[in-house]
């Protein structure tokens, strides 16, 4: 296997596994390591085939590309940096994906507007900046989880407890170092 670089992202699996893709160079940008990825959809094993994924704080887009390579019936990827998000449009493009979408926008504003419930959506902030706190009750107050809906967080590993809105049940939780990342549902009904 070819050694990567440290701004490389690979696709671990699905439609375009071993796609190396690269991302530039950002103050906070830290792609969810390969072994998480792996652990993480073993978790989601039987949802992401034809689920709508919302991929917040995207980043190198490791999840939402992850996703759209396994089978997810679409991804929204939300990046605030604009020379990112020019790369993950460039990535989608290079894939020849047709069901996904990069918006470069401020997460927080995003959330504040124009909803429409996912799936799945993967929260993976940038770490001790509280970000949680403030986008878990946006997601549930304004109707962007589906019911039954999986939300994937990844944490600074001694973040406890987690900022989870009440009718969110916490289903998996792991630390691998300096990473936490957890699984959690929103209750139907709720």
């Amino acid at each position: 296997m070819a050694c990567r670089g440290r701004n490389q992202l690979r696709i671990i699996a699905g439609r375009w596994r071993g796609s190396i893709l690269p991302f530039p160079d950002a103050q906070g940008l830290r792609p969810t390591p390969d072994r998480v990825r792996e652990t993480l959809f073993n978790w989601l094993q039987g949802v992401v085939i034809g689920a709508r994924c919302l991929d917040l704080f995207s980043g190198s887009g490791a999840l939402g590309l992850e996703a759209l390579s396994r089978g997810a019936a679409e991804a929204i990827l939300v990046e605030y940096n604009p020379l990112v998000a020019m790369a993950l449009r460039g990535h989608l493009e290079r894939l020849r994906v047709e069901h996904g979408q990069v918006v470069q926008a401020n997460v927080l504003d995003y959330l504040c507007g124009i909803s429409r419930p996912f799936d799945l959506v993967f929260l993976d902030p940038p770490f001790y900046q509280d970000w949680l706190s403030r986008c878990c009750p946006l997601l549930k107050e304004h109707g962007w989880l589906a019911p039954n809906a999986k939300i994937y967080l990844e944490t600074e590993a001694e973040l406890s407890p987690l900022p989870l809105p009440t009718n969110w049940e916490l289903i998996r939780t792991r630390r691998t170092g300096q990473v936490g990342y957890h699984l959690a549902r929103q209750e139907p009904h709720a």
